[in-house]
């Protein structure tokens, strides 16, 4: 690999390093804040803090990290990541079965979120995927589960990104989308994640061009998010001044940075489907 290549995928898996962080800090702050809600009565609810904590840590160290080569506490780091989000899975599945009534709409709505720590599992396997990056060498990458890794990586983030729709759409439902701007989450990532997709099968500098202008978008709509749910939390009774119980009611001020986080992904995959196609 030339240096010019090898300048390019080192920065893909610093971007790739960056977006990891963003997911990870978006974890913590949201996983803080619903647990405090939820008085921390399980034990268990420390664990996402704290792996959340690590992964964060780890992927700023990623970040600025220029040498071109795995790190094995950063790689350990994020499998930790990975392990407790599946497990916070298992565990906010349990929390909706168990409450009256089962798996209904309701519980959906009020219940722990069902989607929310697949975020931590993303910024693990993101994590993960940057640290490969960094172990290219030559030609080609050696593939995952039969598949290359810049392309797993885009399909993995397009993946990312509806669920991260689902639960956003899931959550303006319930508020019965009372402002326009709330269909906007559910209207253009998925116009993003598509396009990823189809990156990730069928690369074309068409392709590229599309899900690099709609990602941009996308990544653009988490910090725009941040801001139009600090209006919400303003909205409610006693506004800022209150915001010890407000910002508990919500709307989450961390949840829209995911989308940012995802888009970051989705561009420094698309950059190493780009530079491995060039060089292959």
């Amino acid at each position: 690999m030339s240096d010019r290549g090898r300048a390019a995928v080192d920065a893909a898996a610093r971007q790739l390093n960056l977006g990891a962080a963003l997911l990870a800090l978006a974890v913590l702050a949201d996983s803080a804040i619903e647990h405090y809600r939820g008085s921390y009565r399980n034990r268990a609810m420390y664990a996402p803090l704290l792996s959340a904590t690590l992964a964060l840590g780890g992927s700023l160290h990623g970040v600025l990290d220029r040498r071109a080569a795995r790190h094995s506490v950063r790689d350990a780091v994020y499998a930790l990541a990975a392990a407790t989000g599946i497990a916070g899975l298992g565990f906010h599945a349990y929390n909706i079965g168990k409450r009256p009534g089962g798996w209904s709409w309701l519980n959906l709505f009020y219940g722990a979120p069902i989607g929310a720590p697949f975020a931590l599992t993303l910024s693990g396997l993101i994590g993960r995927g940057a640290e490969k990056a960094r172990h290219l060498r030559g030609r080609r990458a050696d593939p995952i589960l039969a598949v290359p890794p810049q392309r797993l990586l885009a399909a993995v983030t397009a993946l990312g990104l509806a669920g991260t729709v689902a639960e956003a759409g899931l959550l303006h439902f319930r508020g019965s989308f009372h402002d326009p701007a709330m269909v906007l989450p559910v209207a253009v990532p998925p116009v993003a994640a598509a396009l990823l997709g189809a990156a990730a099968l069928s690369p074309s500098r068409k392709t590229h061009r599309l899900a690099r202008g709609w990602l941009k978008l996308t990544a653009l709509l988490g910090f725009a998010g941040v801001g139009l749910h600090a209006y919400g939390v303003s909205r409610n009774m006693g506004g800022w001044r209150n915001f010890s119980q407000n910002v508990l009611n919500g709307p989450p001020l961390p949840a829209p940075p995911s989308f940012t986080g995802l888009a970051i992904t989705g561009l420094a995959a698309l950059s190493l489907i780009e530079e491995i196609e060039r060089i292959g």
